[in-house]
């Protein structure tokens, strides 16, 4: 059985942007992205867009136009982000043959060097305007973040799996159960959660001159604000990890309080994302993307690793560091 993104040729991407009045000078070159499918072409006036196909079934029409109409928001409120170019008519989610897709202009830039106090401030500004515009209203159609929920189905994909052995499943079963039951004892108020980016890690965060830009919304959800940040600490290195801290949050203070009450939540919502992403892995692998990005984790290696990580992981929600 064929994949869906089987049949997006470079022909087919070339269309789909001429579709929307775009004319590429030459083949799209292909972005590392692998949920979506991302690539890049210069138009006839030598403008370099990035046009976004999504993975079919994964969200709704709903879901893909709130993303795009928060990061207009965004954007109108000063928030530097990359929204989606709009037609005439003010649409932005397209549609070619069986595929949905966006266009955005290109944003070209580096990571913030986290040992960089400066670079540490302003991308604490960045979160903290972020989150005011954040704060006014709740998405409708995204989802919201539940600790422990999807565990059980992630569980159940990785244990199915063909990569587990024996001895791998049993270890793999009892340190998941274990995490389920600490996850659902953190305390999560469902009042406190605002819209998010959702994925805030390094490479999704692209700057020039101590001026940083947020890009890639497509996992954005209803998500404590902390969810946001924790992602750009080291937490295996608490010394490293306060001092960072001091610098973003400081940055985040120039528009809101910071969430510092939510820093318990920080070890839960890293096991939460250490499960999921290995489920998300098991579950991707007949996208030939994926074995070629990933060929590590057909490997037994991985998953003892991986089954260390989590058990490591269940003794950081027992003693969190930043009690210790």
């Amino acid at each position: 059985m064929s994949h869906p993104f089987s049949a997006l040729s470079p022909d087919t991407v070339m269309s789909a942007a001429e579709s929307i009045g775009f004319w590429p000078a030459g083949e799209p070159f292909a972005l590392n992205s692998y949920e979506n499918r991302v690539l890049m072409f210069r138009d006839d006036e030598a403008r370099r867009w990035v046009i976004k196909f999504y993975r079919p079934g994964r969200w709704s029409d709903a879901a893909i136009q709130e993303e795009h109409d928060f990061l207009q928001e965004l954007e109108q409120a000063g928030v530097p982000v990359v929204p989606p170019w709009r037609n005439e008519e003010g649409q932005s989610l397209h549609h070619y043959q069986a595929f949905r897709f966006a266009l955005f202009a290109q944003y070209a830039g580096q990571a913030p060097e986290l040992d960089n106090p400066a670079h540490l401030f302003a991308l604490g500004e960045v979160l903290g305007r972020l989150h005011k515009v954040s704060h006014q209203k709740a998405f409708e159609h995204r989802a919201s973040l539940k600790l422990a929920d999807g565990i059980a189905d992630a569980e159940q994909r990785v244990v199915q799996s063909q990569w587990l052995n024996k001895f791998q499943r049993r270890a793999y079963e009892a340190v998941i159960q274990k995490l389920q039951r600490q996850l659902v004892s953190s305390s999560l108020d469902t009042a406190s959660l605002i819209r998010c980016h959702g994925d805030c890690h390094l490479g999704n965060v692209l700057g020039r001159d101590e001026q940083f830009t947020l890009v890639d919304f497509d996992d954005c959800l209803m998500a404590p604000a902390i969810q946001d940040i924790w992602m750009l600490l080291p937490t295996d290195e608490p010394n490293g990890w306060r001092a960072q801290l001091s610098e973003i949050s400081e940055g985040y203070e120039e528009s809101l309080a910071f969430p510092h009450e939510q820093m318990t939540l920080i070890e839960p919502l890293r096991a939460y994302r250490l499960i999921r992403h290995s489920a998300w892995l098991v579950s991707r692998w007949d996208d030939p993307a994926f074995p070629r990005a990933f060929p590590w984790m057909a490997e037994s290696g991985y998953w003892d690793q991986h089954i260390r990580q989590l058990e490591q992981q269940s003794l950081q929600l027992e003693q969190p560091m930043w009690l210790a």
